[in-house]
C-alpha cells in the first residue's frame, strides 16, 4: 500500500496568531511539519483521501501549542513532592496542610515546603514561633508563593547559624523584630544562608519534577517555554544538567530554552561560563538566553521604585526598593551580553527598575537581531511604555495578576497608593504603543494555564469571579487576538523557536485543540475552556482522553 501523503489531516475551525477570529479548513502534517493548508471544500476532501489519520476538532478549536515565555517547571514539580500550599489562601488553611505534612513524613529530617502568601500574614508577615508550635525541634523551611522569601522556625536559624548577629547579605533581607532578633522571614538572597544545611533536590528529584510538570504544562496546551532562571539563585536549584538529561534520554518533548541566571555577585566574569553552558544545550534544549534580576517585589518594598513607598497611614517612608545591580554597572553588563551575543530576560516589579533596564538597553544601542523581553511590569512610569517599540524590546507580561484579589487590594496597593496602582501591568497602553507582547505563567508562583491568563488578560478579572467584582483598570484589558497572540507567536519569538507560533505551511506542527473556540465563547466563560490534545512535532504529547 502507498504511503498516505499526509500522515494527519486536521478537519474544522483554527485560529493563526494575528488573526480575528478562526478559519474553517484543514490542515495536513508530514513528518512533524505543516505541509498545506486548504479553505476550499474540493481541496479538503483531497486531504481527506489523503490522509494517514484524519482528526475532526468538531466544535473545537486549532491553534498553535501555547509556548510560557517564563516559568519555573522544575521548581514546580520540586513543590509537588513538598507541602504544597498554592491552591490554599488563608493562615489558618496553610497551617493546617503544613501540620498534616509534617505528620505524614516523620522520616523526613525537614518539614519543607511552598506556597503561602503575604496577604494571609498582614500583621508583619509569619514568625517563627507559628511553625515552632507545629514543627517543634524539627527545622522548617516554607517558600512564599512568589519565591523571594522563605518562612523557617528556630530550629532552622539555628541549624544555618543565623543569629541577630548575622549581617543581612547583598541584595537580601533578615527580617528582624525592634531588638535585632530574626523573627523567621528570609527575603532574597538571605534564602541562600540555608544552602549546606537544608536538603537539596538530587539529580534523580529534578529528574521526577521535571517530567511531573511537563506532563502538567502539556496537559495546559504548552508546547515549549522558556525557562526564567537557570541557575543557582535563593531556594532554586541549578536545572541545567536536568534539562540536559532529559533532552538527551527523549523524555523532554517540549521546545524549552533556558534563560542562563546572571550572579550579580560574579559579574562579568561569569560570562565565558555562560557561553560553554549555550554551546553545551543539546536536542530540544537550547540555551540562548539570560536571566537578569534588577529588583525583588513590592510585598516585602525590595521592588525598585522612583517613589518611596507608604506607610500604614498612607504617608511616605524613606523606603524606595533595591536596584540588585546599580544603574552604572547594568549598562556595562548589557553591553558584555550582547557582545558575547545572547538575549536577555529582565525581572523588573518595580517602576524605577524597568527605567533602569531601559536606560541600559538604549545606551548599549542593542541592534535588532537582539530578542530581548522584561518580565512583570507590574509598576510601569507612562513615560517609559513608548519606549518599548523602539528598542524591539518584548514586553513578557504575566496577565494572572492583573486582577482585584487580596494581594493586590490588601499588600499591593497600599503600598504605593491609588495614583501608582492604576499604573500596574499596563497591557493595552503597550500594545497601543506598538510593543510586542509575549507572555508567562511565572509557575509555580501562579497557575500554569495559559487560558485563565488570556481571560484575565481579557476581563481584567480573576476566573470565577463574582458577577459585580470591579474592573481592574479597564484601559488596559487585551483582546481575544492579541491576549492568544502572546501566547502563542510572542513566545515563539523570545524563545527562537522561529517555525512555531503560527499554521502555515512549513511551520512546525506544534498544535493544541481546545474543546470549544474562544471566540464564540463568552468572555467571562473563557477559563472554562479547556485543551483536548497537544501535539509537537506532530506527535501526541497529551491527550484528555488518557488523563
Amino acid at each position: 500500500m502507498a504511503r498516505p501523503t499526509f500522515d494527519i489531516v486536521f478537519t474544522g475551525n483554527y485560529w493563526s496568531a494575528g488573526l480575528t477570529t478562526p478559519r474553517s479548513g484543514a490542515v495536513a502534517v508530514t513528518d512533524g511539519v505543516i505541509a498545506a493548508v486548504e479553505h476550499a471544500p474540493a481541496a479538503i476532501d483531497d486531504f481527506r483521501a489523503s490522509a494517514g489519520e484524519i482528526i475532526d476538532v468538531g466544535s473545537g478549536l486549532l491553534l498553535p501549542g501555547f509556548q510560557d515565555a517564563h516559568v519555573h517547571p522544575v521548581m514546580a514539580g520540586v513543590h509537588m513532592q513538598e507541602c504544597a500550599l498554592h491552591d490554599l489562601d488563608t493562615a489558618e488553611q496553610f497551617l493546617d496542610e503544613i501540620a498534616r505534612y509534617a505528620r505524614a513524613h516523620p522520616d523526613r529530617d525537614w518539614v519543607t515546603g511552598a506556597g503561602w502568601t503575604f496577604a494571609a500574614f498582614p500583621d508583619g508577615g509569619p514568625r517563627k514561633e507559628i511553625l515552632d508550635a507545629i514543627c517543634g525541634e524539627r527545622p522548617a523551611a516554607v517558600v512564599v508563593r512568589d519565591e523571594h522569601a522563605v518562612w523557617v522556625n528556630t530550629a532552622a536559624l539555628r541549624r544555618a547559624g543565623i543569629t541577630s548577629a548575622t549581617l543581612d547579605p547583598v541584595g537580601g533581607r533578615i527580617e528582624r523584630d525592634s531588638s535585632g532578633t530574626p523573627t523567621g522571614v528570609l527575603h532574597e538572597s538571605a534564602m541562600a544562608l540555608l544552602d549546606g544545611v537544608k536538603p537539596t533536590p538530587s539529580p534523580a528529584d529534578l529528574d521526577t519534577a521535571l517530567t511531573a510538570a511537563q506532563r502538567t504544562l502539556h496537559a495546559h496546551g504548552v508546547t515549549a517555554w522558556q525557562d526564567a532562571l537557570v541557575g543557582n539563585f535563593g531556594d532554586i536549584a541549578d536545572v541545567y544538567e536536568t534539562y540536559r538529561r532529559a533532552a538527551s534520554t527523549g523524555v523532554l518533548t517540549a521546545r524549552v530554552n533556558g534563560a542562563l541566571f546572571y550572579d550579580p555577585a560574579l559579574g562579568t566574569d561569569q560570562i565565558p561560563a555562560m557561553i560553554a553552558r549555550r554551546d553545551g544545550a543539546t536536542g530540544l534544549f537550547t540555551a540562548r538566553t539570560v536571566k537578569i534580576m534588577q529588583d525583588g517585589i513590592p510585598e516585602n518594598h525590595t521592588a525598585a521604585m522612583h517613589a518611596p513607598y507608604l506607610d500604614v497611614t498612607g504617608l511616605p517612608t524613606d523606603i524606595t526598593g533595591d536596584s540588585l545591580i546599580a544603574p552604572d554597572v547594568l549598562d556595562q553588563v548589557v553591553r558584555a551580553l550582547q557582545d558575547a551575543g545572547f538575549d536577555m530576560h529582565f525581572h523588573t516589579m518595580g517602576d524605577r527598575a524597568l527605567t533602569e533596564v531601559l536606560d541600559a538597553l538604549e545606551a548599549a544601542e542593542h541592534p535588532g537581531e537582539f530578542r530581548h523581553q522584561i518580565a512583570h511590569l507590574q509598576s510601569v512610569r507612562p513615560s517609559d511604555i513608548p519606549r518599548f517599540a523602539p528598542l524591539n524590546v518584548t514586553a513578557n507580561i504575566q496577565a494572572l495578576w492583573a486582577a482585584h484579589g487580596q494581594q493586590m487590594d490588601h499588600l499591593c496597593i497600599p503600598l504605593i497608593g491609588l495614583e501608582r496602582a492604576d499604573q500596574q501591568f499596563p497591557f493595552g497602553d503597550l500594545v497601543r504603543a506598538g510593543a510586542r507582547l509575549s507572555a508567562g505563567s511565572d509557575w509555580p508562583v501562579s497557575d500554569p494555564s495559559p487560558l485563565d491568563a488570556i481571560h484575565v488578560a481579557v476581563n481584567r478579572v480573576a476566573p470565577g469571579s463574582e458577577p459585580d467584582t470591579p474592573v481592574f483598570i479597564e484601559r488596559q484589558k487585551l483582546t481575544l487576538t492579541q491576549a492568544m497572540t502572546a501566547y502563542t507567536s510572542g513566545g515563539a519569538y523570545v524563545n527562537r523557536i522561529d517555525r512555531t507560533g503560527v499554521i502555515e505551511p512549513g511551520m512546525l506542527a506544534d498544535l493544541t485543540i481546545l474543546d470549544r473556540d474562544p471566540f464564540a465563547t463568552p468572555p467571562l466563560e473563557l477559563h472554562t475552556l479547556a485543551p483536548i490534545a497537544t501535539y509537537v512535532g506532530g506527535s501526541p504529547v497529551w491527550a484528555a482522553a488518557e488523563g
